[in-house]
């Protein structure tokens, strides 16, 4: 005897994976425009590129999924009505509710997937992505060109002749004391090295002068190391309940945490919405693919951005059960009592 379930399961698998792969490529282009357009504010090697397209997966596979979900589901459903594969179920007396029983298996399978991606991977890649961000443009900020008015070193200025294999050639900085006074420091040759974060500029037989309100002070050294901490912010991880914890008391963390939870609970909430307008009778029903998964997609999006925008806990609720309650008795009165 034919396994049901498992003939719609794998046609299922067949008909998401055709569609979430071309999804995920789509909204791939998205973030590799993003990290594009980073590329101009700093400097990346091409492992550095696919590291960086790491920390943007989980958000890829978050927002990719749900909308593949509704597209597939409703093909499938559509497909196997115009190929009458539905309709000999039900006249074999198979019920309409027991096709959808293995799809809100699904669904909910989905739906903890996509809870655990935004609440648990989500949050780390991000901090991962803004402390490598960061790394790299404290390490921008240490370039130094040669022959460059304006140039900074930390909260110096600085200015360089020439370069040779690593080596500054005739060095001239400039900046403030401790108590507000203007010092000078010229050197010959200057070399720079960093380490745990911080910065270090040795300059190499030179002189410094520092100038007060009374007196002028010159310094002639062979070697003086000028240490800097350059545009990088410190970094403080948050584990997953550290992060989400503020939501307690971050009214647009809390929101965001709403916006995730209803996009997480899509795959859900769609399923008897989708079934009860894509299960149809070629005979007497058009197929109407696009029509139907564009109008689900906008109305959970829809929904989703106004979570965002100024959901509530009250609010997610109510319109969860909703959702779920409406899309059962359309599925009712426009499938079940018919099949």
């Amino acid at each position: 005897m034919v396994n049901i379930k498992g003939y719609l399961s794998v046609n299922f698998t067949k008909s998401f994976l055709t569609v979430f792969i071309p999804f995920f490529f789509i909204v791939s282009l998205v973030y590799l425009v993003k990290i594009a357009l980073l590329t101009s504010q700093i400097q990346i090697t091409f492992v550095e590129l696919f590291k960086l397209f790491g920390y943007y997966t989980p958000m890829i596979i978050f927002y990719a999924l749900p909308l593949s979900f509704i597209v597939s589901l409703v093909t499938l459903f559509l497909r196997l009505s115009s190929d009458n594969e539905l309709i000999a179920l039900f006249a074999l007396g198979y019920p309409a509710r027991k096709i959808i029983y293995p799809f809100l298996l699904i669904g909910a399978l989905f739906s903890i997937l996509l809870i655990i991606i935004s609440f648990g991977a989500m949050p780390q890649s991000k901090q991962l992505y803004s402390a490598f961000k960061d790394s790299k443009q404290s390490e921008m900020a240490f370039n130094i060109v040669p022959q460059k008015l304006g140039q900074e070193y930390g909260k110096h200025s600085i200015y360089i002749r020439d370069e040779k294999d690593g080596v500054f050639q005739d060095v001239v900085i400039y900046g403030k004391g401790d108590n507000g006074e203007d010092e000078i420091f010229a050197s010959n040759q200057a070399v720079t090295s960093k380490q745990n974060g911080i910065f270090s500029m040795t300059l190499i037989d030179g002189r410094g002068y520092l100038f007060k309100p009374a007196s002028l002070q010159e310094v002639i050294y062979d070697k003086l190391s000028l240490f800097e901490v350059m545009g990088q912010r410190d970094v403080n991880f948050e584990n997953i309940s550290e992060f989400w914890h503020q939501s307690m008391s971050n009214e647009r963390r809390e929101r965001k945490m709403l916006f995730f939870i209803f996009v997480s609970l899509i795959p859900l909430l769609c399923v008897y919405i989708v079934a009860a307008f894509a299960i149809i009778n070629p005979r007497y029903q058009q197929n109407r693919s696009f029509l139907i998964s564009g109008s689900v997609s906008i109305l959970f999006y829809t929904i989703a951005s106004m979570l965002d925008k100024s959901g509530t806990k009250a609010l997610l609720l109510g319109v969860s059960i909703l959702l779920l309650l409406t899309g059962y008795i359309l599925f009712r009165k426009r499938v079940a009592r018919f099949f």
